[in-house]
């Protein structure tokens, strides 16, 4: 497919895991991609900027050298994030702090920066990364739902704030994903095959969601071929937050 013909997209969080599948995924159909993260590979094939989502003026930065080097703006895909575990008790100021400052303020860093070339594109779409525990309620993940909910509001504020500006917002919400930080969390459990069997069962088709399964949902929603779609929440998830299998 070529749907992204002569489109630039900027991915943040696209050294590995759903980011990197996304910028690949971007590239074949057509995107010239510049993946924005705090370490790389230097083998991606991407225009790669080093720019922590913390900083303002690097994202400003960052952002910039995009339209430098590539010309402008299309798709913004908001994928960075890190993850947390515990109840509402479990972790410390510091820590909420850290969370919400990646996952919420660092998009909206990275969405004020990329703004003014979106405006300019006729084709522009932002696709949020959110998470089905923004729907759901699971147990350890008070400040990640916290982060991750957030996110999900701010989609729809964003879809209705540019929509007459010609910018469409829409957002993911993965399942658990077969991602580096999954990987880190089940190595660190007391019975990592214990925990890994609890995080497949939880979702009716009884496996992990594919960091290329939430790529092309990604693809879908950026898509111009998909341009009567913004304010759209959509679940790759397994059937985690809509399906009740009996016991």
């Amino acid at each position: 497919m070529s749907d992204f013909d002569g489109l630039v997209a900027i991915v943040t969080g696209g050294a590995s895991g759903i980011g990197a599948a996304t910028a690949d995924l971007l590239q074949a159909r057509g995107a010239r991609v510049a993946i924005v993260d705090r370490e790389h590979s230097g083998t991606s094939g991407h225009l790669e900027i080093t720019a922590d989502i913390t900083d303002r003026s690097a994202v400003e930065a960052g952002v910039a050298e995009v339209v430098r080097e590539l010309g402008g703006v299309d798709v913004l895909v908001n994928n960075a994030g890190i993850g947390a575990a515990g109840d509402i008790a479990a972790n410390d100021d510091a820590e909420w702090t850290r969370v919400l400052d990646v996952n919420v303020v660092g998009l909206a860093r990275v969405s004020a920066a990329a703004l003014p070339h979106l405006r300019r594109s006729a084709q522009a779409a932002i696709v949020n990364t959110s998470s089905i525990v923004a729907a759901v309620g699971v147990p350890q993940r008070a400040l990640y739902s916290a982060s991750k909910g957030a996110v999900a509001a701010v989609t729809l504020a964003m879809a209705a704030d540019h929509v007459r500006e010609g910018v469409r917002v829409n957002a993911v919400l993965p399942g658990t994903a077969d991602t580096p930080w999954v990987g880190r969390l089940l190595d660190a459990a007391d019975d990592p095959d214990a925990a890994a069997s609890a995080l497949r069962a939880r979702q009716p088709l009884g496996r992990l969601v594919t960091a290329d399964e939430v790529a092309h949902s990604i693809a879908y929603l950026a898509s111009p071929l998909s341009g009567s779609t913004t304010g759209t929440l959509l679940t790759v998830d397994g059937g985690m937050g809509s399906i009740r299998l009996p016991s």
